[in-house]
């Protein structure tokens, strides 16, 4: 197993926190060598220094990229934490149909961000066909699915996943909604696939390209590997690009400091966004 200085790995310490707000403690040592390994053997370097300078040499973006895939964490599963999916289902999509009873047209937007290799955005599609066949609303209804790496994202776009992937999932989903393949593998169905978009991004730009506001962010998981300061930063961009009442998942790990003046905690790992009157008066305070 390489080695790795200490210089060499404050470095890239720094460099993943600048480009991804991801921190990295002494205790991640061994796994950022283990991991960043595989990109010295790929471009034939010998020591951690030459990567480092290589990532801020490349114009083309591809040894960050590959950096990004390297140090992102993406264990995942279909029907991860059911209760989101229950509450989801039973409480925030009729609240959010129900706000919208006087409009012409009905809308659900719906983003699964870090969204990983598409078990999180595939599930809620599924739930989200699952309430559309009972509730059909005059109007769009998806999820967009980003993530920073795009090595997971290329899974997602082809939505096929091993048996232990889908094993969470109740039989009758499984077979309504996926295809069995050979050796114990599954693919979505298209019914699933035309209801989510997948993209890369990387959350800590400082805007998102986004046209129209999501009722629901499923971010779970992920904050975690923030500092204090960069989370509070994604929580403005959240309710900057949610509708008033918009939920917001976080992983059961995760919370929210009471204090943050963008989401209320309403249940378990699921938060509101506060209104408007209110987020402004803290800004104002702050």
């Amino acid at each position: 197993m390489k080695t790795i200085s200490q210089k060499d790995f404050q470095n890239l310490q720094q460099l993943i926190h600048l480009r991804f707000g991801i921190v990295l403690n002494d205790k991640k040592k061994a796994l950022m060598i283990a991991r960043l390994s595989k990109i010295l053997r790929r471009y034939g370097l010998t020591n951690f220094n030459e990567l480092y300078q290589l990532i801020l040499k490349d114009t083309t973006g591809q040894a960050l990229s590959l950096l990004a895939d390297q140090i992102s964490t993406n264990h995942t599963f279909f029907y991860r934490e059911k209760e989101h999916f229950d509450f989801m289902i039973q409480h925030a999509l009729p609240e959010i149909l129900k706000q919208q009873e006087a409009n012409l047209r009905q809308e659900i937007r719906i983003w699964s961000a870090g969204c990983s290799s598409g078990e999180e955005p595939y599930t809620i599609a599924l739930f989200l066909n699952e309430f559309l066949e009972h509730h059909p609303i005059r109007g769009f209804a998806g999820i967009l699915g980003t993530d920073i790496s795009s090595r997971v994202l290329k899974i997602a776009h082809t939505g096929i996943y091993a048996k232990e992937d889908v094993a969470h999932l109740p039989a009758k989903y499984r077979t309504k909604y996926f295809n069995k393949l050979p050796d114990n593998l599954w693919q979505v169905k298209p019914v699933l696939k035309k209801l989510v978009l997948f993209r890369r991004l990387n959350l800590i730009r400082p805007s998102y390209p986004f046209k129209h506001q999501f009722h629901i962010i499923f971010c779970r998981n992920v904050m975690i590997y923030f500092d204090p300061q960069e989370r509070l930063r994604l929580l403005q961009k959240f309710s900057q690009h949610m509708v008033p009442g918009g939920f917001l998942f976080l992983g059961h790990s995760e919370s929210l400091d009471k204090q943050n003046p963008y989401f209320q905690y309403i249940h378990p790992a699921i938060y509101q966004k506060r209104n408007e009157d209110s987020i402004q008066q803290s800004s104002n305070s702050s």
